[in-house]
């Protein structure tokens, strides 16, 4: 063995090291992108979900537009208003109140009120309804599948099917959005925590039309909108809607309605 040759091979390799990590180190310290403090801060602040129910591309980006001042501090719908508060505390800022939303789906078409034109039987998922014949075998081309597209997309256990239609746990719901952009029929929406009255139902069909595909849709009686004291609900495009900041609880809409799908 030639002792000569491994000591230069060693040598090479060691001066080869030696270079490359004073390249990486002045590659590094030239190209850096300076963090602003705060940023970290709030990282750790943040629960760290990365759902992106901010609109931002995880908790970093959430955090990166905070600081930039793109985002208000109370931004992140799954920490809510602490986590706003502690964010605040860091940007120097007053938080502000925001009201807390939760998911809510429009349909009461449970097993025993909507009606079917066939038996299904096979994969169960919402999307993939999409493409069987009358896009599932609910009567009503404007209810729940309830294929359960939903329920695989919420990070936090807060929607479930029951009974055949999607059903949300107000209690656990962060408002991530995650059900919304699933649902392929829509009929998700964020609703205020403490709303006193939904309407449960989203078909825009005619009221005979709507009773022969589900016994608990909106049948545009317009009772619910003739009797609110403070014009507070109307009837649009076959369905009844709720203005939620002039509806003030008083139930004669829920009182009126024959269907009795409005909560």
């Amino acid at each position: 063995m030639n002792i000569t040759a491994i000591i230069v091979a060693a040598v090479i390799v060691g001066l080869v090291g030696i270079i490359l990590g004073l390249f990486l180190g002045i590659s590094g310290e030239k190209f850096k992108v300076d963090v602003d403090p705060r940023e970290e801060e709030i990282m750790l602040v943040l629960p760290g979900n990365n759902c992106g129910g901010c609109g931002y591309a995880g908790c970093s980006g959430l955090a990166a537009a905070i600081v930039k001042g793109e985002a208000p501090v109370n931004q992140c719908p799954v920490g809510g208003a602490p986590v706003g508060a502690k964010i605040g505390e860091i940007m120097g800022v007053a938080a502000e109140e925001g009201e807390k939303m939760v998911a809510f789906v429009k349909c009461a078409g449970t097993c025993d009120k909507a009606s079917t034109d066939y038996q299904y039987s096979g994969i169960t998922d919402c999307i993939a309804l999409a493409f069987v014949p009358n896009g599932g075998p609910k009567s009503c081309n404007y209810g729940c599948l309830g294929g359960g597209s939903c329920v695989a997309a919420c990070p936090f256990d807060a929607i479930h099917i029951i009974d055949g239609i999607a059903k949300v746990d107000a209690m656990k719901c962060k408002a991530c959005g995650k059900c919304i952009s699933t649902c392929p029929m829509h009929l998700i929406e964020f609703v205020p925590y403490d709303a006193p009255h939904l309407v449960q139902c989203s078909s825009h069909n005619k009221g005979k039309d709507v009773m022969n595909a589900c016994s608990a849709g909106c049948i545009t009686c317009r009772l619910c909108e003739k009797n609110c004291p403070s014009d507070a609900i109307h009837v649009v495009d076959n369905i009844a809607h709720i203005d939620q900041d002039k509806c003030t609880g008083c139930g004669i809409c829920a009182e009126k309605c024959p269907k009795k799908i409005i909560l």
